[in-house]
């Protein structure tokens, strides 16, 4: 369906509220609308042109990284200092040409290789979650609220007994039987953490997504344009994803984008714990661990992963925030 913004509507009445005349968005698209908003927004546009920058980078991070001559699993042990326990060699724990960001005590592997494929991790981790909890949580959140009926109450019964359980306590108890049915199977040690993060991540996202896209379908079905599509016999299916799924777009992305820094910093927490990703393979949360017994010597060692995963997150919480603002036409922000 195409969504248009008419002057008499009640968004048009809300977007006129906020100082914009009639003929600023009579016609306008809800995306050509949203996009407007959005662009009016400088934090919101930095955030994206930083995102934007770490998903390039991310992407590219092995011709980068060849490019430069770095290795991520190398140990160099002429950067290490033996005569005081391995610790970088100069000021800023060995930060220079050979190494931009300086290199891991007793390893010697270089913090910047290893930073841009921990953001390979992270992201591929959050992404793929969220790309699963949505079309479980959108596709369960449509069929139980069209249906009604015992349906719609085992749905919800189903998502009040899975929010109930304590989510980082299963993450930590599931960990081994998980990961080794994962390897049992034939996935490597790597891939069997990552499909345990991820799997965990979905069982325990989908049902807030799939309540939030329940309310909206409830007052959806209401509408003349499916009650229209009811009497002209349409089947369930194109009622389902042809007529409502257009006019869920917006929650959906709202909630994509806030569920992704959500992953991100949760993925970095259970390698920091220990129980997300595993030695080699490099991991924010992991460095972050590991530089807290040598903060004292090398700061830089704690401060550059974690400035970074903290810029990631505030990026995708402020562009999260931006884009809902951008798709609600009753927000009370002046554009």
């Amino acid at each position: 369906m195409s969504l248009t913004v008419e002057p008499g509507s009640a968004e048009g009445a809300a977007l006129l509220g906020n100082g914009a005349s009639s003929g600023d968005f009579a016609g306008l698209s809800l995306r050509a609308l949203a996009w407007r908003r959005l662009r009016r927004d400088k934090a919101a546009m930095v955030a994206m042109v930083f995102l934007l920058l770490v998903a390039f980078i991310a992407i590219f991070t092995p011709w980068i990284v060849g490019l430069m001559g770095l290795d991520p699993y190398s140990f160099d042990q002429e950067a290490l200092d033996p005569a005081l326990g391995s610790i970088p060699l100069g000021p800023w724990g060995g930060i220079s040409w050979d190494h931009p960001l300086g290199v891991e005590p007793l390893t010697g592997r270089d913090i910047f290789a290893r930073l841009l494929y921990g953001a390979r991790v992270s992201l591929f981790i959050a992404s793929t979650s969220v790309l699963f909890i949505v079309i479980i949580g959108t596709t369960v959140g449509i069929v139980a609220a069209y249906k009604g009926g015992w349906l719609d109450t085992l749905i919800g019964r189903l998502t009040d007994l899975i929010l109930a359980f304590p989510f980082l306590l299963i993450l930590i108890a599931l960990s081994p039987v998980l990961t080794q049915r994962l390897e049992a199977i034939g996935f490597s040690p790597e891939w069997a953490r990552f499909g345990y993060i991820i799997i965990v991540f979905v069982v325990f996202g989908w049902p807030y997504l799939a309540r939030l896209i329940r309310g909206q379908v409830l007052s959806l079905r209401e509408r003349e344009f499916v009650e229209a599509a009811v009497a002209t016999g349409a089947p369930t299916r194109r009622i389902l994803f042809k007529e409502m799924l257009p006019n869920l777009w917006a929650p959906i992305i709202v909630y994509a984008t806030i569920s992704l820094p959500t992953l991100i910093a949760a993925e970095a927490v259970l390698s920091y714990l220990g129980v997300g990703i595993i030695e080699p393979t490099p991991s924010w949360g992991k460095m972050l661990s590991d530089s807290v017994r040598y903060f004292v010597i090398i700061p830089s060692y704690l401060f550059i992963p974690g400035t970074v995963l903290f810029l990631v997150v505030y990026s995708f919480n402020v562009f999260g925030d931006a884009i809902r603002d951008a798709l609600d036409p009753r927000g009370s922000r002046n554009n």
